[in-house]
């Protein structure tokens, strides 16, 4: 199991060594397999800094060429030719600097040098969403709010941090720590009884909703309760799928899930984060509006997310739609 550092600071004030939670961890029984730094991003954020165009010129006999001057605050007023249509004075602006490695249009990554464009020296580039992996847009560059700051790394900007990420070596007496929440639980333990570090908890516990009964709306029914003992369904209305924020793909990227859109990750994010196993439907696609919890024959074809066809085997449970058609593996 993959557990993200930084994850864990979200429940727990701890200022270790990563060499020092390992050895904590595995003295509690969570053996750790090894670990490792996890980028924020492909891109050399920390190459990126937050710049303005001091001054902008369109090259002759080119049609979207132009010669800028940009100061990232670091002293030197750099010579950039950018081919941007929407480039003017007084933006702020991401620069890459030379030895940054950053997207081409076609998303290879590939490292920036100093070069002459038409005879001009061009000593980095001023970026785009998708040239920084932040985005799709490739329409022009990213201008900044008029007030932003200039010499800051893009990792600090975007608010895009290293992680180190933990492989645990779960044992199966152990469930309680299968998320952050009962890892950080662990380490607050420890923290407490062996440590001048207070082990402080630095969140308070979630608030609790009260969510009306929807039985009605969503019938449920379980026809293997010994592999299933308790279902229970919510209906949430007037959802918009969409593409998740940057802060909820990071941290599923961390612990290698892939995201998929807002609705998806959400879920996700809650399994990892708490333990509670979750997963969405589109209502309208639910055939006659009803989940049935069973399992299947031996063979029964059943396509994954990852649009792969596989056969089930007799225990595998499933979570099927009213017609007993399967929709996830339970």
């Amino acid at each position: 199991m993959k557990v993200s550092l930084n994850w864990l600071r979200d429940f727990l004030d701890i200022d270790k060594t990563p060499q020092q939670i390992e050895e904590i961890l595995t003295s509690l029984g969570l053996e750790v397999e090894g670990w490792e730094e996890a980028k924020a991003s492909p891109v050399d954020l920390d190459k990126v800094f937050t710049a303005q165009v001091i001054e902008c010129e369109r090259i002759p006999d080119t049609d979207h060429l132009s010669a800028t001057k940009v100061d990232a605050g670091d002293g030197l007023v750099r010579s950039v030719v950018c081919g941007a249509p929407n480039v003017a004075v007084g933006q702020k602006i991401l620069l890459a600097v030379p030895g940054a490695n950053v997207f081409s249009k076609d998303g290879q990554l590939f490292q920036i040098g100093e070069r002459k464009v038409k005879g001009i020296p061009s000593q980095g580039m001023i970026c785009a969403e998708d040239e920084l992996g932040i985005g799709h847009d490739h329409s022009g560059i990213m201008v900044l709010p008029p007030d932003t700051p200039i010499g800051i790394s893009a990792s600090r900007f975007l608010g895009k941090t290293s992680d180190i990420v933990f492989e645990i070596g779960l044992t199966p007496n152990r469930a309680d720590a299968t998320n952050h929440l009962g890892v950080a639980r662990d380490l607050a333990a420890w923290l407490n009884a062996n440590s001048a570090d207070s082990g402080r908890w630095t969140v308070d516990g979630p608030a609790v909703a009260a969510i009306p009964h929807l039985s009605s709306l969503i019938p449920v029914e379980v026809e293997n309760e010994a592999a299933c003992p308790r279902f229970t369904g919510v209906l949430l209305k007037n959802l918009k799928v969409a593409e998740s924020p940057d802060w909820l793909k990071n941290r599923l990227l961390a612990i290698g899930q892939r995201p998929i859109n807002n609705v998806v990750d959400v879920t996700n994010y809650v399994r990892a984060e708490l333990g509670q196993p979750l997963h969405a439907y589109d209502f309208q696609e639910v055939t006659s509006g009803k989940i049935i919890v069973k399992t299947l024959p031996e063979g029964t074809v059943f396509k994954t997310l990852d649009e792969v066809e596989r056969k089930l085997f007799a225990e595998d449970l499933m979570v099927c739609d009213g017609d007993g058609t399967p929709m996830c593996m339970g």
